[in-house]
């Protein structure tokens, strides 16, 4: 079971950056695609207008759903080893990240709720052990916001959604490659970091 957690985390990771990626790219042609491969925040925001609201719940529900389950389980499996790899693959931690676990650490329902496809909060909370019974609800309360929010914000600004897709259609492609080599380098750096 834990192999199967792994390796399926593994590859939400892998599929969620290659739909990161080609977002700009597919998300007015097949935002269901999209969405499927990564439900971030862009991505749901960006599929407004062009899907509809029923496909729109179906997918970035679950897809939501399976990544914060997993990630849970994560982190309450592995722990420290699993943190540690997070801090390894970051480098640095950013300032964002010390904030998040400061507020799952004061706060870890309300964080839950308010953060429900964020990784860290999630494999934050696996580690500090949250009753499962009250994690799914809380990320399902979590995620119906979240998509609620996303899709009411990108009715609002449907119209500039399709403008910035228009505009960036002629190096749509172009942005693809772009974010494709940003994740190779920072793969590679942080492949050279030295381990501490």
């Amino acid at each position: 079971m834990r192999k199967a957690v792994l390796t399926l985390t593994t590859l939400l990771f892998v599929i969620g950056t290659i739909g990161s990626n080609i977002g700009p790219a597919l998300v007015d042609e097949n935002p269901r695609l999209v969405l499927l491969l990564s439900s971030r925040n862009r991505n749901l925001f960006g599929s407004v207008p062009y899907i509809d609201l029923t496909s729109y719940i179906a997918i970035g529900f679950p897809r939501v759903l399976i990544a914060g389950i997993a990630l849970y389980l994560v982190g309450r499996w592995y722990g420290a080893k699993a943190l540690g790899w997070v801090e390894g693959n970051m480098g640095e931690l950013p300032a964002i990240y010390r904030w998040t676990e400061n507020a799952v650490e004061k706060a870890g329902s309300v964080a839950l709720v308010l953060m429900p496809g964020s990784n860290i909060v999630c494999l934050l909370l696996g580690h500090k052990r949250m009753d499962p019974g009250r994690f799914v609800p809380l990320l399902c309360i979590g995620i119906a916001i979240k998509l609620a929010v996303l899709w009411r914000g990108g009715q609002i600004f449907a119209e500039e959604i399709k403008s910035f897709l228009n505009y960036i259609e002629k190096y749509q492609w172009y942005v693809v490659m772009a974010l494709f080599a940003l994740s190779m380098l920072q793969s590679v750096r942080k492949g050279r970091s030295p381990q501490k």
